[in-house]
């Protein structure tokens, strides 16, 4: 190969990698489905019910139209492989459950990961799923955001929630919010990434067995200093293996 050929083959290579094209491209983001073909079938993709794909490295994460969902993908340049996801159980009409079936069927058959700067297309025997990448939403403010509890985490499982159950931190310092059963107030102290709720009460409405669970473990960890992130329009927050995942309303 001449001098000539060796630089123009290096500048090829820098445009590409520079671009994100190739199958070495940075797949790490968050991903909406545009359009999905799955055992030779296309994807019936529904108004409100989105399904999307995060990768952060190794692991992957998303909404399959009804639930949340998270697992592991391995990667060798091009090839990858994506193992078995654990799920929230919420139960969503049958059109959306049917989509979040086909969709995940589709994950456990792909092979291949091509990104074309903001596009991403994953391939498999008969399968092929195709992505836009989504433009990162600014951090919310903890303070003075309200959110809505989308999810329970209790070590390594990840469980739906019943009802609405909202967390208001207010920029008085006073907090409020509803276990999907019962309402709650009281007050609170925010340092760094550290949440200290103190002087709760809680209204004295019994729950049905469906929310006693869920009432339960959030009043639990709010007895309990916890450890406070915020992603995009995401809050979650941590005491020990457990946690809460919110997301903001307003």
């Amino acid at each position: 190969m001449t001098p000539r050929t060796l630089i123009v083959a290096a500048l090829i290579a820098l445009v590409a990698a520079a671009c994100g094209l190739g199958p070495v491209a940075d797949l790490d983001g968050e991903w909406i489905l545009q359009r999905g073909t799955v055992g030779g079938r296309a994807l019936q993709l529904l108004e409100g019910a989105p399904v999307s794909l995060r990768i952060d490295g190794s692991e992957i994460g998303g909404t399959a139209a009804c639930n949340h969902y998270g697992g592991e993908m391995d990667r060798d340049g091009d090839r990858i492989s994506i193992g078995a996801v654990s799920m929230t159980e919420m139960g969503c009409a049958e059109p959306i459950m049917a989509l979040e079936a086909a969709y995940l069927d589709g994950l456990s058959r792909v092979d291949t990961a091509r990104r074309d700067v903001d596009q991403l297309r994953l391939t498999g025997p008969a399968t092929e799923l195709d992505f836009t990448l989504l433009q990162p939403t600014p951090d919310a403010d903890p303070v003075g955001t309200q959110w809505r509890l989308e999810s329970l985490i209790t070590g390594d499982a990840v469980s739906s929630v019943f009802g609405e159950a909202t967390l208001i931190l207010a920029e008085d310092g006073t907090v409020s919010g509803s276990t999907g059963c019962r309402s709650f107030g009281g007050s609170y102290t925010l340092e760094g990434d550290e949440l200290v709720v103190a002087d709760l009460v809680v209204d004295m409405r019994p729950c049905d067995e469906a929310s006693a669970g869920q009432d339960s473990q959030v009043l639990g960890l709010l007895e309990g200093p916890l450890r406070v992130t915020v992603s995009g329009d995401r809050l979650t927050l941590m005491g020990g293996a457990n946690g809460l995942d919110y997301r903001a309303v307003g």
